[in-house]
């Protein structure tokens, strides 16, 4: 990175600025120095003479062969020990504070969901907005009826909805142009739910429950999932009643939610086990399991529910979702696959090797940074520095992992020794991207290779990790409404800093401004303040180099919210919020690297102003056309 920083402490170094402007609420630097040589060697990040695996090295523990998914049919599963993928990471965890994603965005997620194998994608909550559903629908659209994968499979897409028929109307108008459509509907069970926030009686719920999915059926879904939420709280008699009722109706998966994520394992376990014990007709559904991560035990709960029987876990990339998340995909497929003899022989249809693409795509695009140590997708998850682990990795590998890396698609050295820099070509740059499982267009490879010259000819050797950094930047990106032209800064002790920067619109009209701040990326940031003329707040901001070395790329990070008018309303509660944007961006130089965070961000909410902008024109229309049609009647 081009910064006069001293990389010298054995520790990342981290500088907190708190600012004096109310917009600048924190900057966090985080810069990773250099590490073991030994350690540098073995996951061939720097060192001229990879170290070569182990030859007699596989993963014994996780070597569990793929097998076939069997048909899809809504009630039944035609081999019992198949357990079904629900993902909900475009709902559930789109919930998460700052997550908010893009329709664009959505879609591209929804596409790498596919291709990694998910059963179901609950693809969002269609009567929350309007935006919300079209963005369903255009899952359902593409996504629920064209094959991504080698294997031909085509996920079933979900939309959730409460108990009333506006929220079914709307999940069934959004899905219904899925090959395999669902409809997911909702009514809280517990004692603590009913009384206080529903105020309704048991009598009243179960038949609000029994009616909506009864009405559900009828507008042609072949498939409905019901869920009494609280599940985990709520009386078990008056549980067994209410699921026996939609049953009934014509339920065709029963999820069974942990929503406040109070249950312990063996509790949990015991639920599902009670439920499929005591329950009329279970026989003829699929038992689903939604875990919350409250005390940490949100994957363990999973796997208890489906080592009791229940045959559908709901889980998101990353484990991100509301409060501290949901049970992690990787961590409960994982653990299935590696345990699966002591799971009593369950698997599940997800393509592992591409669960390092969905986190990294899932990261950038709800700006939700995973934890270094996080289970399976972590950036430590398979590193080693201590130096008895160093030493038995270089001996056998097997000794500190139980899964191979590559396994989940993490390639920490080049197959085929080739070492990419500035005179490598097009064919060598696209071969490593396929390699490390980027399936990306024409258009985008020629965006992406301009960048890739730019950094090799001030790097001797670009990494994995720099070519990924770059592919975020430069692919997973919002529309852009304003991108950066050119930028010049003047920082150090003998004044304040200046930065002049030149954006450039959508429409190629250029737009220059000069000031000053704090800081060199403080003054960037008031610059195209000037220029985009939008108010924003800087919530948090964060940086970190992907690579050791002073010539390391910088990613960086940034959540930004609007004024009082960018608001959204909560898919549950309903309870109107403001609404957050993330960005991120990758240079050599810190401040290009944050300012492309920055007009990341800015991108995303000038995208969702002017989408809520259009939709309250088109309402207000149509209001107008009816007035006018009743006068002129």
């Amino acid at each position: 990175m081009a910064s006069s920083l001293i990389l010298s402490s054995p520790k990342p170094l981290s500088i907190n600025r708190t600012t004096s402007r109310s917009h600048r609420l924190s900057t966090t630097f985080s810069f990773n120095p250099a590490r073991n040589p030994t350690l540098r060697s073995l996951f061939s990040l720097s060192s001229a003479t990879p170290v070569k695996p182990h030859s007699s090295y596989k993963s014994i523990i996780c070597s569990a062969k793929p097998r076939i998914r069997p048909e899809y049919i809504p009630n039944h599963i035609p081999d019992p020990n198949y357990v079904r993928v629900f993902d909900t990471t475009l709902r559930d965890g789109e919930q998460s504070p700052g997550a908010t994603m893009t329709s664009a965005e959505k879609l591209v997620i929804a596409r790498q969901l596919s291709r990694l194998g998910v059963d179901i994608i609950e693809a969002g909550f269609p009567a929350s907005s309007p935006d919300d559903l079209d963005a369903v629908r255009s899952i359902a659209i593409e996504v629920g009826n064209n094959p991504i994968g080698d294997d031909g499979h085509i996920p079933v897409i979900c939309g959730l909805s409460r108990c009333n028929k506006r929220d079914i109307d709307a999940a069934w108008e959004a899905v219904k142009h899925a090959k395999k459509p669902r409809i997911h509907t909702f009514i809280a069970t517990s004692e603590i739910h009913m009384q206080h926030k529903l105020r309704k009686t048991k009598e009243e719920v179960v038949q609000i429950a029994r009616e909506m999915v009864a009405y559900a059926r009828s507008l042609g879904c072949p498939d409905v999932e019901f869920s009494p939420e609280d599940a985990g709280r709520s009386e078990r008699e008056f549980l067994y009643h209410i699921l026996e009722e939609v049953i009934k109706a014509g339920a065709t998966t029963l999820n069974i939610p942990d929503t406040v994520g109070y249950n312990l394992p063996g509790e949990f376990a015991n639920l599902i086990a009670d439920i499929k014990k005591n329950t009329k007709g279970i026989e003829n559904v699929i038992i689903s399991t939604h875990c919350q991560n409250d005390l940490g035990l949100a994957t363990a709960n999973t796997l208890g529910g489906v080592s009791a029987g229940a045959r559908q876990v709901e889980v998101t990339i990353n484990g991100i979702g509301e409060r501290a998340g949901n049970a992690s995909l990787e961590e409960v497929v994982l653990t299935i696959k590696c345990r699966q003899d002591e799971m009593g022989g369950v698997y599940t249809g997800i393509n592992t090797e591409h669960i390092m693409m969905s986190s990294k795509m899932v990261q950038e695009h709800s700006g939700l940074i995973v934890q270094p140590h996080k289970a399976i997708v972590g950036a430590n998850a398979f590193a080693h520095e201590s130096g008895i682990h160093q030493d038995g990795m270089l001996k056998h590998k097997e000794t500190y992992e139980i899964i191979s890396p590559e396994d989940i698609g993490l390639f920490r050295s080049n197959e085929y020794g080739i070492v990419l820099g500035k005179l490598s070509g097009r064919h060598a740059v696209k071969t490593r991207l396929t390699e490390l499982g980027y399936d990306i267009s024409d258009k985008e490879f020629e965006d992406f290779f301009k960048r890739y010259k730019e950094v090799a000819e001030k790097k001797k050797r670009v990494t994995d990790e720099d070519i990924k950094a770059l592919l975020s930047d430069e692919i997973f990106q919002p529309k852009v409404i304003w991108s950066l032209g050119d930028i010049q800064v003047t920082c150090g002790t003998l004044g304040l800093s200046t930065a002049t920067v030149k954006l450039v619109a959508s429409d190629g009209e250029e737009k220059i401004a000069c000031s000053v701040g704090t800081g060199p990326v403080d003054a960037a940031y008031n610059a195209i303040d000037s220029i985009v003329q939008v108010p924003t707040v800087l919530k948090e901001y964060s940086m970190n180099s992907v690579t050791e070395g002073i010539d390391a790329i910088a990613t960086t990070r940034v959540v930004i919210g609007g004024d009082s008018s960018i608001t959204a309303k909560h898919t549950l509660n309903r309870e109107t919020f403001n609404r957050t944007f993330s960005g991120s961006g990758a240079a050599m130089d810190i401040v290009v690297s944050s300012v492309r965070a920055y007009l990341s961000a800015l991108n995303k909410m000038l995208s969702f102003v002017t989408v809520v902008k259009a939709t309250r024109e088109s309402s207000e229309s149509s209001k107008t056309y009816h007035n006018t049609e009743q006068n002129s009647e």
